[in-house]
């Protein structure tokens, strides 16, 4: 007997949602009669009878306040099957400067095409150039699911008769039908409605009632920490990359989710096309921009973007960015004073202490390293800080700091660790 494609898809989409979810007891409540749940799921699917169910509200961020709902684990296995379907669709319309939530791009790829157009606008900074950057107010609670709606399934069936990457058409490939379903049950599915919430009223003070689900009209807004909304949030805006770069005519442009910018040599052309920007972000989109956040400057003085303020041939963390690292930082020694962590703790510090330090070996930050690490007194110091590659190897007391800018680091692990 043949077995059900979907069924295999579902499956699928199961292991790529529980990667890094492993010990979250969502996931390990969906393990027990794990088979059962997945064919029952798979049922509902194939019979279009599945229903979003209750999703988690929580308020995250200490300096920037988020309103966060987070999906039932098996929501999310959902979200990453309609992902698998249909983002090998939607990237082909996407831009090459659009960086947010796409293989193999992100903030740091972002950050460099950012200084890649700076660097090309000015001749390599020899003449000077401007920026114009802005951002749109409240993006996620503002998005218009019809509108949203009606722009993913008018993608899905233009390239309905098209070729895929193996020579067949998606129609043949892809259940419309199922797409569709899944995409009225997601898209228009309001997650406030029967919420769980966690955390007191006083996480809400402070909150902007355009950042939160539970003050936007009706018809209004995706719900943060989902993939799908991810993906939901390139699609939408989109329309405005096409609009940038086909219409207007503009070579230097990037957009990261809701923050995006122009370069350019004329400061005046620049300023001319706030205007044209902002009637289209309202009358395509329904959206508004910021107006606290349009920035118009000259190159060589520097601008923020993602996190990072290129200058001519550097780059330095802002200090939000610094901070939240020293707070990280901070915490994982508290966490190695006086107290034993197991394997996978360790493994766990140890990775996002590398992971910090490789994002750092792009910037020109080597004296905030430096007190970075020497003010960590859990942080056993092998060594002199010369800049090196920085290894973290986890002892039960601590870390080792070892600087070997060769040495491969899985070699390094699996002496202490074998796996």
């Amino acid at each position: 007997m043949k077995e059900d494609p979907l069924l295999i898809d579902v499956f699928r989409a199961y292991y790529d949602a529980r990667k890094n979810k492993r010990n979250t007891r969502s996931q390990l409540d969906f393990e027990f009669n794990l088979e059962e749940k997945l064919v029952r799921l798979y049922e509902e699917l194939r019979n279009h009878t599945y229903k979003v169910g209750k999703s988690v509200c929580f308020i995250t961020g200490s300096t920037v306040k988020r309103e966060v709902f987070a999906a039932h684990f098996r929501d999310r296995v959902v979200h990453h099957l309609l992902y698998n379907y249909t983002a090998p669709i939607f990237e082909r319309t996407f831009i090459a400067d659009s960086y947010s939530c796409r293989k193999g791009m992100g903030t740091l790829y972002g950050v460099q095409r950012f200084e890649h157009h700076l660097r090309a606008c000015s001749d390599n900074w020899r003449n000077n150039c401007y920026v114009l950057k802005l951002d749109i107010r409240g993006y996620f609670m503002h998005i218009v699911r019809q509108k949203l709606y009606d722009l993913t399934m008018e993608t899905l069936w233009r390239y309905a008769p098209r070729k895929n990457s193996k020579g067949k058409c998606w129609a043949d490939v892809l259940d419309y039908d199922l797409l569709e379903y899944l995409m009225r049950e997601i898209i228009f599915n309001d997650p406030t409605l029967d919420c769980e919430m966690r955390g007191t009223h006083k996480d809400w003070e402070g909150l902007p009632k355009d950042k939160s689900l539970f003050h936007v009209p009706k018809g209004r807004g995706l719900p943060i920490g989902n993939l799908t909304s991810q993906l939901f949030s390139n699609v939408y805006l989109n329309a405005l990359d096409q609009f940038v770069k086909r219409t207007l005519g503009e070579k230097y442009y990037g957009r990261y989710v809701d923050d995006f910018f122009i370069i350019g040599k004329d400061k005046q052309h620049l300023a001319l096309l706030i205007p044209k920007l902002s009637s289209f972000l309202e009358e395509e989109l329904g959206l508004t921009l910021h107006p606290d956040k349009v920035f118009l400057q000259q190159a060589y003085r520097g601008t923020a973007f993602l996190g990072i303020f290129v200058k001519p041939h550097r780059r330095y963390l802002l200090r939000k960015m610094r901070s939240r690292i020293s707070v990280r930082m901070d915490m994982m020694n508290r966490c190695l004073s006086g107290r034993e962590v197991d394997r996978d703790g360790l493994l766990y510090i140890s990775c996002v202490a590398n992971s910090y330090m490789g994002y750092m070996r792009h910037m020109n930050c080597h004296r905030f390293k430096r007190v970075l690490v020497e003010r960590n007194v859990s942080f056993s110091k092998r060594g002199d800080f010369r800049g090196e590659e920085l290894v973290f190897v986890p002892f039960l007391t601590g870390f080792a700091l070892l600087f070997f800018p060769f040495f491969p680091v899985s070699h390094l692990f699996s002496s202490f660790f074998p796996l």
